[in-house]
């Protein structure tokens, strides 16, 4: 079956909207098992981001972050499936700093082939496919395709940070990789992907924990927004233990 992007674009669209009627109107915030922030509008727009991918691809299985997650020994069989964060940034979200997104990556044999994510207070949709490559559309503007250079190992990096997961020693962990840090660029949620692809930073760090549906679609905007051809990630999808270790995004 052939994925249309528009239509993961519109899906991402619609649970967008759930999440800025709760954004708008007040937000209440529960504590899932492991303390992490659960809101109304998380629920709300996992619902509209299953329905529509079951609507539209109901053969095709889905991993998502506000679901319970199938055993192993069943989805390590799958050759595709859908990977699912529909708010990612919560904290973000809480805050009301607009960084937070909705997240839709489809999986291949372990790599993401296409991504979606979707920026929904400042309406803003950053997409992606192996085979077009990347794009960052606002509003009803045209989409404009996103291509840049690599980084250029020895120049000092212009680096993605987290806003809202301080107190890491990210700088010297470079420093000792032989990495320069020129500047510190702040960001929410999977936003920090799209702004490497988008040459606003060069390198993404991470060394604390992320889940895989925190990264997968993002993942792939970074992939597919190469000048010459897809970028490399370190990152793999569909493991049994669906933690990423640590990575930097742009090397």
């Amino acid at each position: 079956m052939q994925i249309d992007i528009n239509t993961l674009n519109t899906i991402a669209r619609r649970a967008g909207e759930k999440i800025l009627k709760h954004y708008h109107s007040g937000i209440t915030v529960d504590r899932k098992d492991d303390n992490s922030p659960l809101t109304k509008a998380d629920m709300e727009a996992h619902r509209e981001i299953v329905k529509g991918l079951q609507e539209s691809y109901p053969d095709i299985p889905i991993i998502s972050e506000e679901s319970k997650v199938p055993e192993y020994d069943v989805r390590k069989n799958w050759r595709r499936f859908f990977m699912v964060d529909p708010l990612d940034g919560t904290k973000e979200f809480i805050k009301r700093n607009g960084e937070f997104t909705v997240n839709i990556a489809l999986v291949e044999e372990g790599i993401p082939v296409m991504g979606v994510v979707y920026i929904p207070a400042d309406d803003i949709l950053y997409y992606a496919s192996r085979e077009d490559g990347a794009f960052k559309k606002q509003g009803s503007s045209d989409p404009k395709k996103i291509e840049h250079i690599p980084y250029k190992k020895g120049d000092p990096a212009r680096i993605m940070v987290s806003r809202s997961h301080g107190g890491s020693n990210t700088v010297e962990k470079l420093s000792d990789m032989g990495i320069e840090v020129s500047e510190e660029v702040p960001s929410g949620s999977s936003l920090k992907f799209c702004l490497v692809a988008e040459g606003r930073a060069d390198l993404y760090p991470r060394f604390g924990p992320t889940m895989e549906w925190d990264t997968a679609a993002a993942d792939a905007v970074f992939r597919y927004s190469g000048k010459n051809g897809p970028r490399k990630s370190p990152l793999t999808y569909n493991k049994e233990d669906l933690h990423n270790p640590e990575f930097i995004i742009g090397l």
